[in-house]
């Protein structure tokens, strides 16, 4: 997909609910604890970010209901990671013996409910700029918003030629636009068989076919959201597969309990 020395080989996604009550001790927890314990200090994580959703942008998701998040409203906190292409396993296997190192040691978090957390890998990354962010650097640019969007295509859909369908139509007409600087697709890498964590990981997000796409934009998603949904409208249009889950959110404000207050 790319040519850069440092290749995004996956991407692990992982919306969360914190429970009621727990808002600012789990915001703490994960950023100050979790985000490097559990991720960034692990061999080939190369990059990272947090984003929220505060209530107004909940209220903007649509459709009402779909298997990514169920309601469509769950998840208030996303948190999104680079694994380096050539260290894969490695990222893996340490990940896996880590997770259950940090809860021996008392350094997890009970009071969560993960809403959708998956691996997956790279299909596609467009551009609004020939030479603009590249999709190694996405997570570091610090982009202002960023907008998750699933697809599920249509029974019989040929994967690579649904993608570069949509790449080369709605995508490209969603940049056109002006309202994102960047649009990524990504395909489902499932779990290993025997993969043994303390939690439960919540909704498979719909079939192993489906599109996740994160669109970035330089500002809130809120102000685009006329563009956002006119994109979703444009997929459907395709024939070729429906939208079944857009939700927007913004950047947590790192050291803070920022939000914290305005999840529901």
């Amino acid at each position: 997909m790319t040519n850069s020395p440092v290749p995004v080989g996956q991407m692990l996604f992982t919306l969360v609910d914190p429970h009621r009550g727990h808002e600012a001790a789990y915001n703490r927890w994960y950023e100050r604890d979790h985000f490097y314990g559990g991720c960034m200090i692990g061999p080939g994580w190369f990059a990272g970010s947090r984003w929220v959703a505060p209530r107004r942008l909940k209220d903007l998701r649509f459709p009402a209901t779909g298997p990514f998040a169920e309601p469509a409203g769950a998840g208030s906190y996303l948190a999104v990671y680079w694994i380096h292409e050539h260290e894969q396993d490695a990222a893996e296997k340490w990940a896996r013996e880590q997770v259950s190192w940090l809860y021996a040691q008392g350094r997890g978090f009970d009071a969560r409910e993960h809403v959708h957390t998956g691996l997956y890998r790279p299909d596609s990354s467009v551009l609004r700029r020939e030479d603009g962010v590249p999709l190694e650097l996405a997570l570091d640019h610090r982009y202002s918003g960023l907008v998750a969007v699933a697809v599920e295509p249509a029974p019989g859909t040929a994967r690579d030629a649904f993608v570069r369908l949509l790449d080369d139509g709605p995508v490209r007409r969603l940049l056109d636009s002006g309202a994102v600087d960047q649009v990524s697709t990504w395909r489902d890498k499932p779990w290993p068989t025997d993969l043994d964590v303390p939690m439960q990981l919540g909704s498979t997000g719909g079939t192993p076919e489906r599109l996740l796409q994160l669109c970035f934009l330089e500002e809130d998603p809120a102000r685009r959201w006329d563009e956002i949904r006119a994109y979703a409208a444009d997929v459907d249009r395709t024939g070729a597969g429906r939208v079944t889950f857009v939700a927007p959110f913004i950047p947590t404000v790192v050291g803070t309990d920022t939000y914290t207050d305005q999840l529901w």
